[in-house]
């Protein structure tokens, strides 16, 4: 589905984005964040990342909170446990006394098993706080899930100080939703050096930093493109273990250094290299997902029973750093229409759809097979 960059709702001030800043980093330290949300920001939560908690997680909350938590997961992930419907976010109601091993393998099919359909769920409307709490999980490359408590009774005009008193940062749900593509309107270009490579010697690497705090992304200018014609371009996502461990899983390394000869071959373009781990998933979660994969699932369903969407990117960063390289028009070395789908909704013209299709292995034969057939690339 297309991630419309034109997303309409009420814009957060810039401090909001900072708190979310923030609240991710807390977030994967384990800590507490207080959640606000509702057409009149009249709602709250206290949340944990929920492969994060420790057994007194649960009493710690309560006790902030004055009211029991619920285990809030995905539509995904609630669907591979038989619970949930249509609702994006599904909050299930935990047995007092639970372990947080046993929290831990609801969220996670990696920590352990469960029996399906066996806790009662509430839906939470999208717009709720313990949804967005879920979605700043995603944000911080956890498993999307989160134990949250809400907290009754505190005016909208008292949320902050409430949470001051309580030394607890507040994040609002509007800057949770908005992060993504405002981060990548926040890139600066803050190096760049001539990197001779193997098999393209004229060469730019060019390195730009989010204003976030979050991973750099790259663009590798090879040779000296005409700005002011389709520029030959591919983006590629980065991928630990196929790009610099040479892992046969994926066709990740083969598309990198096929895509930089190509270019080269061809007089030259733009290769960028997005911080974009596992689809955007993380290193962490690709290696879950690849866990789930040696027991039968396949790349689709792998990320789906971790509770995300089968591809998390965006391509925001891509655009601004294009735009901030002063290309426009490009053509594209891909086998995946959606990134020419969301490169057009970004702004940037593409003319030309280039073939980059490489040999498959006997560990890889299966993983392009449910690209073909489940994510619609084209080979």
């Amino acid at each position: 589905m297309l991630k419309d960059p034109s997303l309409a709702i009420r814009m957060p001030r810039a401090g909001d984005h900072l708190s979310v800043d923030r609240g991710i980093a807390e977030l994967r330290r384990g800590g507490i964040v207080a959640v606000r949300a509702g057409p009149d920001r009249d709602r709250l939560v206290l949340a944990v990342a929920a492969e994060m908690i420790a057994d007194d997680t649960v009493a710690r909350l309560r006790v902030l909170a004055g009211s029991d938590p619920v285990l809030a997961i995905t539509r995904n992930r609630a669907a591979a446990l038989g619970s949930g419907g249509a609702a994006p976010v599904v909050s299930l109601r935990l047995p007092a006394g639970m372990s947080a091993d046993r929290v831990a393998a609801l969220a996670d099919p990696t920590a352990g098993a469960v029996e399906p359909g066996t806790l009662p769920t509430l839906p939470e409307p999208e717009a709720g706080p313990t949804a967005a709490a879920v979605r700043l999980a995603k944000l911080a490359r956890l498993i999307p899930a989160a134990l949250v408590a809400t907290v009754p009774g505190i005016p909208a005009d008292r949320m902050a100080g409430w949470a001051l008193e309580h030394a607890l940062l507040l994040v609002d749900s509007d800057a949770i939703d908005t992060h993504r593509q405002i981060s990548a309107r926040r890139l600066v270009r803050a190096a760049s050096a001539q990197v001779p490579l193997i098999d393209a010697e004229t060469c730019e690497v060019i390195a730009f930093r989010p204003l976030d705090g979050g991973m750099e992304h790259v663009a590798i200018r090879i040779g000296d493109p005409d700005p002011d014609l389709p520029v030959l371009i591919r983006l590629h996502s980065s991928c630990l273990t196929g790009d610099l461990l040479g892992s046969l899983r994926c066709d990740c390394g083969d598309q990198l250094r096929g895509a930089i000869r190509a270019i080269a071959e061809a007089g030259g373009g733009v290769l960028l290299y997005l911080a974009q781990e596992g689809r955007d998933i993380g290193l962490i979660n690709k290696l879950k997902a690849y866990s789930l994969q040696d027991l039968g699932a396949d790349t689709v369903d792998a990320n789906t029973m971790l509770g995300y969407d089968d591809d998390e990117r965006v391509y925001f960063p891509a655009a601004e750093m294009l735009k901030l390289l002063g290309i426009a028009r490009v053509r594209m070395m891909t086998n995946n229409p959606e990134k020419i789908g969301q490169l057009a909704a970004c702004g940037v013209e593409v003319v030309e759809r280039v073939r980059h299709v490489f040999p498959s292995n006997r560990h890889n034969e299966r993983y392009l097979a449910a690209k073909a057939s489940r994510s619609g690339h084209l080979f």
